[in-house]
């Protein structure tokens, strides 16, 4: 069987479980980016003939073109998926990526938001419109939930329960979040004025957070808003001004408040929570020190 076959099957099968468009561009993209190098380099072409050394070899290949480890772990992740989908078929006699081992990353440090530059952003917005509470809002649900920007953009009116938010992650995959008594304060005076906002326009779609024309806002939106915020706030430079910034805020202020790493695993949506420990890998030594003391074994006996 041609391995390109193989490649169009395995896009329906992705099609068909339902898989984000980004996730399954991403499958399709980078194990045809494998084929053309096997093609060109190997001159193999038959999906049976693929072996461990030819994946072995196109990942050095990436490294040789100083692509990092983590970025080249994403690759891998896709050929494994597109093997995976091969093997279940009964395509091939053994899964040729299960003998190919991760790259070895370094350890992640992802810097975030300080919480004085937190305060500076939720007050950029200080308008009574429509917009300039609204804007208030797209950034204190950042904050306060840890939902991806797509996720945010994708919270409807019947998401917003007595004391969660419904959450439409990756994969189809729904989770509740907390709705804070902050937040609910914010969502009340949200919704008093986009009711009068829209009072005489047709709005055809049910999307908590909507344009000034009425739809639903996009990826693109809500990274705008986030750069108008950081233009009137005092954000450093270094960071980067975005949803995915206030994600890492909520995680890393979550652990140091003392969540512990399994129930924020499953807020932030995670597949597992290898993924989660980054955020702990990133804090200070003296955060650390400082949650140690409120969960000191001695703390609370008599001694």
């Amino acid at each position: 069987m041609l391995a390109r076959e193989c490649l169009e099957e395995f896009k329906v099968e992705c099609d068909l479980r339902r898989l984000s468009t980004r996730t399954t561009k991403g499958y399709y993209n980078n194990t045809a980016l494998f084929l053309n190098y096997l093609e060109k380099h190997e001159s193999v072409t038959i999906l049976e003939s693929i072996r461990p050394q030819h994946i072995k070899k196109y990942l050095q290949y990436l490294l040789n073109r100083k692509l990092s480890p983590t970025y080249i772990n994403g690759i891998l992740k896709c050929l494994r998926a597109y093997f995976k989908y091969a093997d279940g078929e009964g395509y091939l006699d053994c899964n040729p990526a299960k003998k190919v081992s991760w790259q070895r990353e370094g350890k992640v440090l992802i810097e975030t938001f300080t919480d004085d530059e937190v305060l500076s952003l939720l007050n950029a917005f200080s308008g009574s419109d429509y917009l300039s509470i609204r804007n208030k809002l797209i950034l204190a649900i950042a904050f306060d939930t840890g939902a991806r920007n797509t996720e945010i953009c994708s919270i409807t009116e019947a998401d917003i329960r007595d004391n969660v938010i419904l959450i439409h992650g990756k994969g189809n995959k729904e989770r509740h979040v907390p709705l804070t008594p902050y937040l609910k304060k914010l969502l009340a005076k949200y919704s008093r004025v986009k009711e009068h906002y829209f009072d005489d326009k047709n709005v055809k779609y049910p999307n908590l957070l909507l344009s000034r024309t009425g739809k639903p806002l996009t990826k693109e939106a809500m990274e705008h808003v986030f750069r108008q915020a950081a233009e009137n706030a005092n954000v450093r430079e270094s960071i980067r001004c975005s949803p995915h910034t206030a994600r890492h805020y909520y995680a890393q202020t979550n652990l140091r408040n003392g969540l512990d790493v399994y129930s924020l695993s499953r807020l932030l949506g995670h597949e597992n929570i290898n993924i989660t420990k980054r955020y702990l890998q990133s804090l200070q030594d003296s955060s650390i020190v400082e949650m140690a003391v409120k969960t000191s074994p001695l703390r609370n006996l008599r001694i």
